[in-house]
């Protein structure tokens, strides 16, 4: 992966970034009133989800519609119980018990494309023109893209409010199933009302920005029906956010406070997140090629977040599907010794005879457990 620091002579701190955007929505808002009941953003704002309803991104994320097994797939159908237990009997058992993890036939991690102009950690370099941010929201999903992100800060990303609204409908249009996220400095929560006016699954939360008020923003999210993503950089910003139960991680390798580059900072984080379970978590930060891409998917990631390595290349389509169509292992069977990478070409019943032999051992060392 490329090292490079950001032009700091061009680099806006993180302080001055809440300031300026704390004064553009002061603004903002004395164009949408709190006493105007009729104000759309007011109504957004009022809004209390009563259900879950199409709760994308969480789904994305996961990849879930590729599975039919999974009831969180849109298209899922329960089988009878007979079908079950057709399907329980394929799975070799030894004295009553399952010889193997079914899982183990791989995962496969989600792809997500950051739509920007302009880069914060790269201040002064335009990374792609483009006139309109749903024509490539529509193009990325056509491709093969999971989600995206539609940046809406002017000075850090080149983008702004109208084309959120675009970017949402041109997707809709498309996929029954790709997740839109609103990707802004939030500073004031009348923005999750811009969200989620403009239909809009998510939001990317920065704990560098929002510090002890994120648990505040996470709250209102909740109520409104949108799922939160937690940028976080430092395993103190991790920790805290497991503790405020955010479900949603995007972990980077860009240190806002500072402005530099951490190429290795997302994969050392990984360890901070459990293998398998609710929490879901995506890296970013520097991605430059597949092979990036797929170290951060063996650590663990359930997927990544990629900008300038896609925007305006004629390689997307293939960047995305290399890193989409590859299968990789349970991070619970990572310890196995095999790469990822060559999940395809291994031999697949050596790594079941492998996991049957250490669990055959595990109940030899602990049989209570098992009775």
């Amino acid at each position: 992966m490329q090292s490079y620091p950001p032009n700091m002579s061009g680099y806006e701190d993180v302080f001055r970034v809440q300031q300026r955007k704390m004064y553009e929505i002061k603004k903002f808002k004395k164009q949408h009133p709190p006493n105007d009941t009729a104000d759309p953003l007011n109504q957004a704002m009022g809004y209390i989800a009563e259900t879950r309803g199409e709760m994308r991104l969480g789904r994305a994320l996961r990849r879930v519609h590729d599975d039919p097994e999974n009831p969180a797939n849109i298209d899922f159908v329960e089988k009878t119980e007979e079908e079950k237990e057709i399907e329980a009997e394929k799975v070799p058992k030894k004295k009553g018990r399952y010889m193997y993890d079914p899982s183990i036939a791989g995962r496969r991690g989600s792809f997500t494309v950051d739509i920007k102009r302009k880069s914060w950690s790269r201040p002064g370099e335009i990374l792609c023109n483009f006139d309109d941010a749903g024509m490539v929201a529509e193009a990325m999903v056509n491709i093969g893209a999971d989600a995206v992100f539609v940046n809406m800060d002017y000075n850090l990303y080149g983008g702004d409010i109208t084309e959120l609204r675009a970017a949402v409908k041109s997707v809709r249009k498309v996929s029954r199933t790709a997740a839109v996220v609103m990707k802004d400095i939030v500073v004031d929560t009348i923005q999750l009302g811009i969200a989620k006016d403009a239909g809009c699954d998510g939001v990317v939360l920065m704990a560098s920005v929002l510090g002890e008020k994120l648990e505040m923003f996470l709250n209102q999210c909740s109520i409104m029906g949108l799922e939160a993503i937690v940028e976080v950089h430092t395993p103190n910003e991790v920790e805290a956010a497991i503790e405020m139960l955010v479900t949603y991680f995007l972990v980077t390798n860009f240190d806002r406070i500072t402005g530099e580059y951490h190429p290795g900072q997302a994969e050392m984080l990984a360890g901070m997140f459990p293998g398998t379970g609710p929490l879901i978590t995506i890296a970013t930060g520097g991605i430059e090629s597949p092979e990036d891409a797929r170290r951060l998917l063996r650590a663990g990631y359930d997927g990544v977040v990629v900008g300038k390595a896609v925007m305006g290349s004629s390689m997307a389509p293939d960047f995305v599907a290399m890193v989409r169509d590859r299968a990789l292992l349970p991070a619970q069977v990572g310890d196995l010794g095999v790469d990822d990478l060559d999940i395809e070409t291994a031999d697949l019943e050596e790594l079941i005879k492998q996991q049957s032999e250490d669990f055959e051992t595990s109940i030899q060392d602990d049989p209570k457990s098992f009775q």
